[in-house]
């Protein structure tokens, strides 16, 4: 497994957490039944709503790895939130 691969499970994982909203399912579909061979096609196939939406979830996510100092997780989920802006 790659890297891309990683960082997009880890967002996939954290997407399950909001499985109660439209977005987040869109976005979690789109890493279910696509194969994106980088964060940057995956981030290229949202669209707006779905971006901000993201941000969101990433701000918080990241905020949460980082509470559980759980480093790794933090930088997979950076590289995705790097890439939207």
């Amino acid at each position: 497994m790659s890297i891309i691969d990683h960082t997009l499970m880890y967002l996939r994982e954290s997407l399950s957490n909001y499985e109660n909203n439209e977005l987040s399912q869109s976005i979690y579909n789109k890493l279910v039944h696509n194969s994106y061979s980088s964060e940057a096609d995956f981030v290229e196939d949202l669209n707006d709503k779905e971006m901000q939406y993201l941000n969101h979830i990433l701000e918080r996510e990241i905020h949460y790895a980082e509470n559980v100092q759980d480093d790794l997780r933090i930088q997979q989920l950076r590289e995705v939130y790097e890439l939207i802006f």
